[in-house]
């Protein structure tokens, strides 16, 4: 049983990837501004050129949608309980083919989700981590019917419609996320999307467990980031993360007028936490 990511390479380089991982609802393409500036910050700085990748999560861009044997079990209401940990294996095995044992995670959105759960599968293979606008909790249970809903619908309608309101503009957000360009960017990649796709990340959510034990047993340095104007993942909710990671090193970037996707709103602000992220990975680990 084996789930397929494509991956997306920013650049190649030396030492350890760091590997940034998507939100939902859309793909790998949401980090192309920050993993620019990145590379460019790195280059102004003559830095290592360390490798920087994107894999698209299952159903993702370019990533084929999961069969339902290799989805693992399906509890009674449709959600897939065992996903999440199958793809923080697969992210893994991804790692560990291309020769590397260890990788600076970065995960926004369901992204976070994924890099906790490598976390708690595979502790030695994180260098480092960096949470963006995420959480740790399991859904309560309206949230997970409304995903299983959601997921209904993209398969039966075969449409990503029922996911379409991440483009809409509510009270109090961000001037980016108002903004034509966020929403005609945004709109294009969600309606680029397998509807397929959607219900499955949308299922793997619903059946995840609740992760907020991992913040504690956590070792490698973490960049704890987070837009202020973000609806579901403010500071209110990334602070305690940060401040429950007690065994480790946490750097907080609370990011001005920014929503959920910081990543794309604010890439040079991410782009500098991350940089300092990967300066605090012990040089030992880096240079492997």
């Amino acid at each position: 049983m084996a789930l397929t990511i494509e991956n997306h390479v920013y650049r190649e380089g030396e030492g350890i990837p760091l590997i940034l991982v998507h939100g939902f609802p859309v793909d790998h393409r949401m980090w192309d501004r920050c993993a620019t500036a990145l590379m460019e910050m790195s280059d102004a700085q003559e830095c290592t050129q360390y490798p920087i990748w994107a894999p698209d999560m299952p159903g993702a861009g370019a990533s084929p949608v999961p069969r339902p044997e290799d989805s693992g079990a399906r509890a009674e209401d449709g959600a897939l309980p065992d996903a999440l940990d199958l793809l923080a294996d697969a992210y893994v095995d991804l790692l560990h083919a291309a020769g590397y044992g260890q990788a600076i995670w970065a995960g926004l959105s369901m992204g976070g989700y994924l890099v906790l759960d490598v976390q708690r599968r595979h502790p030695e293979a994180v260098a480092g981590m960096a949470l963006l606008d995420t959480k740790g909790d399991a859904d309560a249970p309206a949230s997970r019917a409304h995903r299983i809903e959601i997921a209904r619908e993209c398969v039966q309608r075969h449409t990503t419609d029922p996911v379409m309101f991440f483009t809409e503009v509510q009270p109090g957000d961000s001037t980016v996320k108002q903004s034509p360009d966020y929403i005609s960017q945004f709109s294009t990649w969600i309606r680029e999307q397998q509807p397929a796709g959607i219900a499955w990340r949308e299922l793997m959510a619903a059946g995840r467990p609740d992760l907020n034990g991992q913040f504690a047993r956590i070792t490698a340095p973490v960049a704890v980031i987070c837009g202020e104007n973000d609806p579901s993942s403010a500071p209110a909710v990334m602070e305690p993360i940060a401040r429950a990671m007690t065994g480790t090193d946490v750097a907080m970037t609370e990011i001005e007028d920014c929503g959920h996707f910081s990543a794309w709103e604010r890439p040079d602000i991410v782009a500098h936490a991350l940089h300092g992220l990967i300066a605090r990975v012990p040089r030992a680990i880096a240079a492997e």
